[in-house]
């Protein structure tokens, strides 16, 4: 493991050490709930420039019609492009850690957020393991929409179902890790 980062190295407090730490997966990617968000996303935009193509160019529709379009056509750029841009960039600015007393989740684009949840009162800790190893690790009680959906926060004003690490190279160690201290005397 290299050195630990100053993001996780400030959120540390003292007496504890860090066990292991970890980042989201970088860059652009696709994930299993695009399958059904890219196509209502692409009819959403694509209805939403038709329209605005229409109104603009009819020539005696009322000015009202033409702005009343330009929010739903950036909505839709956003679904279809925007989002994926905005999910890499605070995956960017995403740390993970395990210590020997809890797991800490650094984020945050505009503003530090540490999330921290004791590993004596942590029940629900549910692995979701790719072929490759990547997973996630996601901790507290999960909707039954979790896994269709991903559990993403890139649609404009939904977060993640609980907290998790998302998208780790060697996810089942990880979780292996985790409830190995859960177990450890405190």
């Amino acid at each position: 493991m290299t050195a630990l980062p100053e993001e996780i190295r400030g959120a540390i407090a003292r007496g504890e050490h860090a066990l292991w730490w970890g980042r989201p997966r970088q860059g652009v990617f696709l994930r299993g709930s695009d399958v059904f968000t890219i196509p209502f996303s692409l009819l959403w935009c694509g209805f939403a420039i038709f329209w605005e193509a229409g109104v603009t160019t009819s020539g005696n529709a009322p000015g009202f019609f033409a702005l009343w379009g330009i929010p739903f056509v950036a909505i839709g750029l956003y679904m279809v492009i925007g989002r994926f841009f905005a999910e890499a960039l605070q995956r960017s600015k995403t740390y993970y850690a395990l210590t020997s007393d809890r797991v800490l989740i650094v984020s945050g684009v505009f503003s530090r957020t540490i999330k921290s949840l004791s590993l004596n009162t942590l029940s629900d800790v549910t692995l979701t393991e790719g072929r490759s190893g990547k997973g996630s690790i996601a901790f507290g009680p999960q909707s039954p929409f979790g896994s269709v959906f991903g559990g993403t926060s890139s649609w404009p004003g939904t977060q993640q179902q609980s907290p998790r690490f998302d998208s780790i190279d060697d996810a089942k160690a990880v979780y292996e890790q985790i409830r190995s201290a859960q177990r450890a005397p405190h």
